[in-house]
């Protein structure tokens, strides 16, 4: 992979590197690590095709006594999810005083048709994909694009459905809403997040 990138959360401690390869769509190989709501590691594997729509991503998600994994792949215009669990999340949750994190994947991939992009909860390289797919930063300020997603939820795996809008802004950022929540992100010159207020900065030099 040609480029690295590197960004450290704000809101909690934790951390993310991506190895990609954006001459083609993009490729990426990631591992993320945070601590909220139970300690974990994230290593995920992201394909898109040539117009970055998403074409498969591969996740495993680990923490102490339990271990998941999801593979989601779009064909044909549908989604396919399949999924494995060791030890039980469940009960890491419940001890550390939190909501259960329900199963991995999803019972209903119809729910996902109209997702051309997928987003991983907390990763910021995931909102490149949008990005580059509708040509944001060339977009005219003001100009908004709704689009629909398969959010993955961590530390579950959980796939469902979600509705998201991105607008372009002046000076090449976008803002980004979802459900009530609104961050104007700023991109460097490829589109990878530098800044998300309230969750991640770009750490270390800027890829060439």
């Amino acid at each position: 992979m040609p480029k690295t990138l590197f960004w450290v959360r704000t809101d909690s401690p934790g951390a993310e590197q991506a190895l990609v390869d954006d001459r083609q769509g993009l490729s990426a190989r990631g591992t993320a690590l945070a601590v909220e709501p139970v300690p974990y590691t994230c290593r995920y594997e992201l394909r898109t095709d040539r117009e970055w729509v998403t074409s498969r991503l591969e996740v495993t998600c680990e923490g102490a006594g339990w271990l998941r994994s999801l593979r989601l792949e779009r064909a044909a215009g549908r989604w396919r999810a399949s999924t494995a669990e060791q030890g039980d999340l469940s009960a890491a949750l419940t001890a550390a005083g939190r909501v259960d994190a329900g199963l991995p994947g999803t019972e209903d991939p119809d729910r996902l048709a109209a997702a051309l992009d997928v987003d991983l909860s907390g990763s910021v390289l995931f909102n490149t994909l949008p990005v580059r797919r509708l040509g944001l930063r060339q977009a005219a300020a003001g100009r908004a694009y709704p689009i629909e997603v398969a959010w993955v939820l961590l530390p579950s795996l959980a796939v469902v459905p979600a509705e998201q809008r991105y607008t372009a802004l002046d000076g090449g950022g976008v803002r980004f809403e979802v459900e009530g929540f609104s961050a104007d992100l700023s991109l460097d010159g490829d589109g990878y997040v530098m800044h998300y207020p309230g969750l991640a900065e770009r750490a270390g030099p800027t890829p060439r």
